[in-house]
């Protein structure tokens, strides 16, 4: 039986404590006004980019270890995702979550399932190298640009941005708004790279060993993460309302 990599748990679950405090702080500072250029801040969009990353790396990476499940699992993300859409939708309109994290996860794993046997043909360190060059060729891509948007290598034509149904794509409608809105582009490359981080992890025995590593509660606590997801939010809204009502 294979040694379960609670190195990744750990990492996972240190993301998660990270999630917490952010989705915490932002109800604080944002939804109650407390410091409404908090969000905007470079140190904060950092943070919020790391935990993304985090998430999205680890979930391509453990794509491998739940093959035989991937196809329910990610119908099971989807059925998750919009049930937090409505409860978003009914309980804060103004801070409603249309195609969040969970519904991205949930058609990651989807489209992997649908492409594992083209994903299986490309080497590892290929894989990973072009999954890296296509994240960032349409890292902006919601500014109606491939490459930088400071310096576009292409301008998007705008009917793209005219449709609903092109917005979980990545290509958003005018007037689009979302509190937690991870589209395929150009969330779904860096997927990728976390996919065929893993095979080239594997074939280094070292690297193997540490990925074994357990790490007291931070291992335990990734385990969890769906519920802590699930949770935390309407626990972060409700410690908000003791606070300051």
């Amino acid at each position: 039986m294979k040694k379960r990599y609670e190195f990744i748990d750990a990492i996972r679950g240190l993301a998660m404590i990270n999630m917490v405090l952010f989705h915490f702080l932002y109800d604080v500072f944002i939804l109650y006004g407390k410091q409404p250029d908090w969000y905007g801040r470079p140190a904060t969009f950092l943070w919020q980019q790391s935990i993304c990353w985090t998430f999205i790396l680890i979930s391509g990476f453990v794509w491998h270890f739940g093959q035989k499940n991937n196809l329910k699992r990610g119908l099971l993300l989807n059925v998750w995702g919009l049930v937090v859409t409505a409860v978003t939708v009914i309980a804060e309109p103004q801070a409603a979550v249309w195609f969040g994290i969970l519904n991205f996860l949930g058609c990651a794993v989807l489209l992997t399932w649908l492409t594992r046997r083209v994903y299986e043909k490309i080497p590892p360190l290929a894989g990973l190298l072009g999954s890296m060059a296509l994240f960032f060729l349409f890292r902006d891509v919601q500014a109606g640009v491939l490459g930088p948007a400071a310096h576009p290598i292409i301008t998007l034509p705008e009917g793209l941005y005219q449709s609903r149904v092109l917005t979980p794509i990545g290509f958003p409608y005018p007037g689009f708004r979302s509190s937690d809105y991870f589209p395929l582009l150009p969330w779904y490359f860096l997927y990728c790279a976390g996919y065929f981080l893993c095979p080239l992890m594997q074939k280094s025995p070292r690297l193997q060993t540490l990925l074994t590593i357990r790490v007291p509660l931070l291992s335990r606590l990734g385990t969890w993460s769906l519920w802590i997801y699930l949770v935390h939010q309407p626990a972060a809204m409700g410690l908000c309302w003791l606070l300051f009502h």
